[in-house]
């Protein structure tokens, strides 16, 4: 909506307290609305006359899209049992459902890949089972491009078998942060000392008599969570001239991800 303007040469009384008046409750023509381009684009370019190479814009979210979108995660699990060929070789764990992604996807079955910057949280929890006698050990860490991450690593121990077709399970659950850059990809990878121990998918259960209907057991779960910096960081003005500015944002793929801005100056 446009508001009455004034004549450079002057207006009448009237006119004057119109303008006053609507810029005392809030209305002015500096306003506008953007919608981030997809296609995972980094920038989307305002186009407004009213910029200069010296205004001020501020953006605040104005659609659904762009106040829920606020961040990049991921969560991925797999519904099969991994196993390792022999204990003197590492295996990278394997994914085959996507649970939630936003900037962090799956390549490769186990590359967790990030299109931002950022500290991100990642949490892993594997279910494991052991059919041997002896109590083995599983250690399990990171690797970021190929490369293992120094001091990432966690060992845990799972126990003999119950009996002869009573394996004993356990589940390894760990925590890390890490600061990543925009096309990372990071593989949690992992190690036992038997390779009768492994990461173990189970069924689905139905109602019976003894038990309860029961959900499919993922043999792993990984989640990422971006943590910093603060989101609102990251939109914001790169730079401007007269008539357009580049808004830099996150890796976009959601559509309508719109945002009100003012223009000051």
């Amino acid at each position: 909506m446009q508001f009455r303007l004034l004549p450079y040469q002057g207006g009448t009384p009237r006119q004057i307290s119109e303008v006053v008046n609507n810029l005392m409750n809030g209305k002015s023509n500096n306003t506008g609305t953007i919608t981030l381009a997809t296609g995972n684009a980094t920038s989307t370019t305002l186009y407004d006359e009213r910029i200069s190479a010296d205004s001020k814009i501020i953006l605040i979210p104005f659609s659904d899209a762009a106040e829920a979108d606020s961040a990049p995660y991921g969560a991925f699990q797999d519904s099969t049992d991994q196993s390792a060929t022999t204990i003197s070789a590492a295996y990278a764990m394997k994914y085959n459902t996507t649970d939630y992604s936003n900037g962090v996807y799956v390549s490769n079955d186990s590359r967790i890949n990030f299109r931002n910057y950022g500290i991100y949280a990642l949490q892993y929890s594997g279910q494991f089972k052991n059919t041997t006698n002896d109590g083995q050990d599983i250690d399990i860490w990171f690797r970021k491009n190929g490369t293992d991450i120094a001091g990432s690593n966690t060992r845990f121990h799972i126990p003999a078998r119950k009996s002869t077709g009573d394996p004993s399970y356990t589940v390894a659950v760990s925590t890390f942060m890490f600061e990543l850059q925009a096309g990372d990809y990071v593989e949690v990878m992992w190690r036992v000392s038997d390779i009768a121990v492994t990461l173990e998918h189970l069924a689905s259960v139905s109602s019976g008599t003894l038990t309860p209907a029961i959900p499919a057991t993922p043999s792993i779960i990984l989640t990422a969570q971006y943590i910093a910096p603060m989101a609102y960081s990251n939109i914001f003005v790169s730079a401007q001239q007269a008539g357009q500015a580049t808004i830099s944002h996150y890796a976009n793929s959601t559509a309508n991800k719109t945002y009100a801005y003012i223009i000051v100056g």
